[in-house]
């Protein structure tokens, strides 16, 4: 393990991070070779089934052992290197997440290249940018979508080749043709040379943020830095000594399900990298809409989502619950019960009888759903509502919330699943240095007992900079950080210190965190999201827009005021709740959206959603106006990043008739 601050982590354990991505997948394909390492679904025409891979049967998930899953990797390496791939260049992977994305990840870092990701969401100009900013000589796509979007622009971009996973027509090379080529030329002692070629300080990945402003920046990621975060998260979740044999650990027996896009570093590093190190077994959801019913047949027990997802996941639960009011009634019950005792610090007796019925009633089927065997699972990208996490800790589904950047490869801190805290971020993960710049933010204005400001980072997981943006570079990170009121260093443990080393640069979060006197964090907002009141409070929209979310009544909303005497609020309804209030009340409402949003009975309905939230807020933070809107927001209709994130500025845009109603303008 590292030096700063070795434990023992039994067989599994993640190799120290001084070595390259490469040799920590083959050292976990040694000692796991046997085991099942990939879960995938026959689905479309995918070239390598039935040829590099078994062909699975239809709806089935078909398992590639690690010493399969190697032999694939090799050959698609050596494939590469056929085609013209040479050490440093750059590669892109353009395509959903699935099997293949991982093979082809794995065989081009093994031949050398620095694999750029681009995101399939992505608009044609995007995918332009995606693959000329990095200089991208070769590009490996998902299907004939993604195809006909490079072929689109790659007559002005110096891409020498395009690689399809799928079959897609008789002019496109396929993933099976590299595979092909690669079984050809394939020659174990040269494949061993390309990996010792390299070094933990080259060049592994550009991974593209998501461009909440501006364009997207390529992010440099060494194999140091990957391989830093997957050792600094498998201390903090992998199994140890200290924890006892009824906490949760990460291990090569666990299973866990991929459906974050790969193309975004949280899912490639938590869901991909970390698992394949660990020696784990990864099953692919088909997508996230089927993401409930792949958890039923993975049977997973961990995994990774955003905030978005497990919303999403919790509003089915309920809708299935509505479809009798006793049972929307008790599930209600079950709920507040839930958050009760996710509060708790010594559950007396009667609230233990209440919990015990409702797991019997509502928990169980509850976990059923989910797989029956899910142990925690990793919340990133986003701000999880307090209220959410607890209703999972509650029905015996940890969520461990975390916090994280591109820029940090991308883990900062995340809850020890032995010590899971909903409303935190979890404290710093081991060999992560952080300091608060109180300087930038007045601890006035936040809800906060702990030191406020600025959150900044140092550690070996942490980038030196962006690809060819020296200014954005200068901006983000800095060699010198301000003097700490008190250093946090974390061993893996939650308050516990050990000694870090002081190279590398701090980088600049952006972000408003607060640390609590036992070193976790909790996430406050953007430095560049404050609204900042006429009045001169500044109110931080995401702890409300969260509490708002956990209202059935809400799918969505985003705070407004800049520069406003008042708070205001966009919203938009939760349909499916509104058409079951309405069935109850047998009242008749319109079908159109928009149509829905001005109807007078449900403004007053979802104005009491409102109400309640206010009466938790501080005054200056209370929403005083707000509008329904039709959306939804949505990453295809361009108000939502891929990685599920507002995109403020344009969602203010499209609504700005709404805003200013609510101002009386």
């Amino acid at each position: 393990m590292s030096d700063d601050g070795p434990r023992d982590r039994g067989e599994g354990a993640l190799a120290a991070h001084d070595g390259t991505i490469p040799e920590l997948f083959e050292a976990s394909a040694d000692r796991n070779a046997d085991r099942a390492a990939q879960l995938y679904k026959g689905v479309g025409g995918r070239s390598l089934t039935g040829t590099a891979v078994p062909r699975p049967l239809r709806g089935e998930y078909e398992a590639l052992t690690y010493a399969e899953m190697r032999a694939v990797v090799r050959r698609l390496a050596a494939g590469f290197r056929d085609l013209g791939v040479e050490p440093g260049d750059r590669v892109a992977i353009y395509a959903d997440t699935r099997m293949e994305w991982a093979l082809t990840d794995f065989a081009l870092l093994a031949a050398g290249a620095v694999v750029t990701t681009v995101y399939t969401g992505a608009s044609t100009e995007q995918v332009r940018h995606l693959l000329a900013d990095p200089g991208a000589t070769g590009v490996v796509v998902g299907g004939a979508e993604q195809l006909e979007r490079v072929r689109a622009v790659e007559d002005d971009l110096p891409v020498a080749f395009a690689v399809a996973m799928d079959d897609v027509d008789a002019d496109a090379r396929t993933l099976a043709d590299v595979y092909e080529r690669g079984a050809d030329a394939y020659d174990e002692d040269t494949y061993r040379s390309w990996i010792a070629e390299r070094d933990p300080s080259d060049l592994a990945s550009l991974v593209y943020t998501s461009g909440t402003t501006g364009e997207p920046k390529g992010v440099r990621l060494t194999h140091r830095n990957v391989r830093a975060n997957a050792d600094q998260m498998y201390r903090r979740l992998g199994p140890g000594p200290e924890r006892g044999p009824d906490v949760p650990a990460l291990s090569a027996d666990t299973t866990t399900v991929s459906v974050l896009p790969l193309a975004h570093v949280f899912e490639r590093l938590v869901g991909h990298f970390l698992m394949f190190g660990a020696g784990a077994t990864v099953g692919y959801a088909a997508s996230p809409a089927t993401f409930a019913d792949d958890l039923a047949a993975i049977r997973p027990n961990a995994g990774a989502a955003v905030p978005r997802l497990y919303e999403r996941l919790f509003e089915g639960m309920r809708e299935r619950a509505g479809e009798s009011p006793l049972g929307e009634r008790v599930f209600s019950w079950a709920v507040d019960v839930a958050r009760e005792w996710a509060r708790a610090d010594d559950p007396g007796p009667w609230l233990r009888a209440r919990r015990a019925v409702a797991d019997r009633l509502v928990y169980g089927d509850v976990r059923e759903a989910l797989g029956g065997e899910l142990a925690f699972m990793i919340s990133g990208g986003g701000s999880l509502p307090t209220a959410l996490c607890e209703t999972y800790v509650g029905m015996g589904v940890p969520i461990l919330e975390g916090y994280g950047l591109t820029e940090a490869s991308p883990v900062v801190s995340v809850n020890p699943p032995d010590d899971v805290r909903p409303g935190t971020l979890g404290p710093p993960v081991p060999g992560a240095d952080v300091r608060i710049d109180s300087s930038v933010a007045d601890a006035e204005d936040f809800d906060a007992d702990g030191e406020v400001g600025e959150l900044l980072v140092r550690g070996p997981n942490v980038a030196d900079g962006y690809w060819n943006r020296p200014e954005a570079t200068a901006e983000t990170f800095a060699d010198e950080a301000p003097a700490p009121a008190a250093a946090v260093e974390s061993d893996g443990g939650a308050t516990g210190r050990s000694a870090v080393g002081d190279e590398g640069p701090w980088l600049r979060t952006g972000d408003v965190v607060e640390r609590t006197g036992d070193g976790y964090l909790v996430f406050h907002d953007r430095l560049t999201d404050l609204l900042v009141l006429s009045t001169g409070k500044n109110v931080a929209p995401r702890p409300v827009e969260d509490a708002l979310a956990t209202s059935d009544r809400i799918d969505q909303s985003m705070l407004v005021g800049d520069g406003r005497s008042r708070v205001g609020a966009l919203i938009v309804p939760n349909v499916a709740a509104v058409r079951r209030w309405a069935d109850r009340e047998g009242l008749d409402l319109p079908d159109d959206r928009a149509a829905l949003c001005r109807d007078e009975r449900v403004r007053e309905w979802i104005g009491e959603a409102v109400d309640d939230v206010n009466a938790g807020l501080d005054r200056p933070a209370k929403v005083r106006e707000s509008a329904l809107v039709a959306g939804p927001w949505t990453a295809e209709n361009g108000l939502l990043t891929p990685s599920l994130k507002k995109r403020r500025a344009e969602i203010w845009e499209r609504h700005a008739d709404a805003i200013e109603r609510i101002y009386g303008e």
